[in-house]
């Protein structure tokens, strides 16, 4: 698409956007009695209007049926989530489930897709992983008795990049092959908004011996996702950022049809214990085949209500049509910056394959003073150290308009 640098332009593009009705779904929030830009859903999506309704139907029920409701209602709640959660990450209904929250999640997954050995004992991550990432690999690590500065091995980008390059990370798979034991992987690094090839680096990962894992949290609700075709082992993401679930709503997990009736290690609870027979109350645990034979505790009922409402949304549009609309988003929002010259650069992947809906952006002087301004003129963005601003347009509420008027802010306060 040819753009041009005019709010006409863009109050064009939102005339012509199919989904721009969508945004009206949502609840905007404001700054000093007016809308503000909200460009945060890389951390925090926004309120669907019919999530608060959602909500109090579950509490009436609760007031009015107490224990009964758990039977009547909300012992089966999770399962509602199923076949929108496989639509959207590309997966069969009995190799996904919504659960936990999404450190928790990588842990239990880590369990079983961890098994190291003194000879495979090694897991690969991307250098400049999400610290919580880097936390639970380490901690894995320790745990089965090896020294994470053996153990772990980061992928480094190459001297003066930003970003890693596909064929470095097959490249480190192949040279470590023997020792690996497990591939995680960000789908979307939180830092850089690089889009990994998890294609690929499922298949050399699995080629060399290893189990391949994603943390898909900046990746759910925002990528195309083909996550059974890709044949990826695992993978777990949080549903609160793009996906628009709430603060601490439960994340969810993929799990191979391959690995349903998996014999291996896992941790075990009464809630992925077979539904027929749980509460025989027996003593031997008896897993349900699939996905959800990894739940441990029974459901988040209220925020799993939130999460419902806004999977209802994206069962409506459609993943091909927010990614269509998600590209354009970002590429009026870079062509926008780059006009700003020399004073800020794009350290995202140019390439729409290789980003999602976030431009990760340097202002090479003051940056954080820059971003504080912004914060205070009405700009929903956020910082992270040591240099960057995360601008993340969400195609289901964030419009062309909003896009043309944040760069102008942008702009004013760089001169």
């Amino acid at each position: 698409m040819n753009y041009e640098a005019t709010l006409n332009f863009a109050r064009q593009l939102d005339e012509d956007d199919s989904i721009h009705r969508y945004r009206d779904r949502f609840h905007m929030p404001q700054l000093n009695g007016k809308n503000v830009y909200y460009f945060g859903a890389n951390s925090l999506g926004l309120m669907p209007k019919t999530a608060r309704l959602a909500v109090m139907e579950e509490l009436d029920v609760w007031e009015k049926l107490g224990v009964l409701g758990q039977h009547k209602r909300w012992e089966t709640y999770h399962e509602h989530l199923t076949e929108s959660t496989a639509r959207l990450v590309g997966s069969n209904p009995s190799e996904v489930v919504v659960m936990n929250a999404l450190t928790l999640n990588l842990h239990i997954l880590l369990v079983s897709f961890y098994q190291p050995n003194t000879k495979r004992y090694k897991i690969v991550i991307e250098n400049g992983a999400f610290p919580s990432d880097q936390y639970a690999v380490e901690s894995q690590i320790r745990f089965h008795g090896f020294d994470p500065k053996d153990a772990l091995i980061e992928i480094v980008p190459r001297n003066g990049e930003k970003c890693l390059q596909t064929d470095d990370i097959v490249h480190t798979l192949r040279s470590h092959g023997d020792s690996i034991s497990t591939v995680l992987i960000g789908g979307v690094n939180y830092y850089t908004g690089q889009a990994f090839d998890m294609e690929a680096i499922t298949k050399t990962g699995q080629e060399v011996g290893a189990f391949v894992g994603f943390d898909l949290a900046h990746a759910a609700g925002n990528l195309n996702l083909e996550l059974h075709d890709w044949n990826v082992d695992f993978a777990a993401w949080c549903t609160y950022k793009y996906m628009n679930s709430g603060p601490g709503s439960p994340g969810g997990v993929f799990i191979h049809e391959r690995h349903e009736n998996w014999h291996g290690p896992r941790f075990a609870g009464w809630w992925g214990h077979n539904k027929e027979t749980r509460f025989d109350m027996n003593p031997n645990f008896v897993p349900i085949s699939g996905a959800e034979g990894w739940q441990i505790s029974n459901a988040p009922v209220l925020s799993m209500a939130c999460l419902r409402k806004s999977m209802n949304i994206f069962d409506e549009v459609g993943m091909e049509a927010l990614r269509k609309k998600s590209e354009r988003l970002t590429g009026f929002l870079e062509y926008l910056l780059m006009s700003i010259n020399d004073k800020l650069s794009i350290i995202t992947p140019s390439s729409p394959m290789q980003r999602g809906c976030q431009l990760s952006v340097v202002v090479h002087e003051n940056g954080k003073n820059v971003f504080n301004k912004l914060s205070a003129s009405g700009v929903v963005c956020d910082w992270r150290e040591p240099d960057v601003i995360r601008l993340a347009p969400a195609p289901l509420y964030t419009s062309y308009s909003d896009i043309f008027k944040t760069v102008e802010i942008l702009k004013s306060l760089l001169t």
